[in-house]
């Protein structure tokens, strides 16, 4: 059995944990301005790399509060496609997942 407030709290603190990380990203991204053209170079790949984890943290983001929502909803815990239960094993390694372990097999598969 789920323990919904479990989930719902370590969802929260990933949630507040990437949003903490997003700001330093931002704040990183805004300090650089280097004049030299080596620096600034250097500083553009170091952003890219920034920008690429900041994208990934923005949907991660979204993916937990569609969690989040489903847990608010009563659908926590059901594949969004096929609508049976997922492993709890899932969700601890993936707490937001809205599918379970075959669905989204063959939904990688697909693409």
């Amino acid at each position: 059995m789920i323990d919904l407030a479990k989930r719902k709290a370590q969802l929260l603190e990933r949630r507040a944990e990437l949003t903490r990380r997003l700001e330093e990203i931002d704040a990183e991204l805004d300090a650089h301005q280097s004049k030299d053209w080596a620096e600034l170079a250097t500083e553009r790949e170091g952003d890219e790399v920034l920008e690429g984890m900041g994208a990934a943290g923005k949907t991660e983001i979204v993916m937990i509060n569609a969690a989040l929502e489903r847990i608010e909803d009563g659908e926590y815990g059901y594949c969004a496609v096929c609508g049976e239960e997922i492993s709890e094993q899932r969700l601890d390694v993936l707490p937001y997942t809205p599918m379970c372990r075959d669905c989204a097999a063959r939904a990688a598969a697909g693409h």
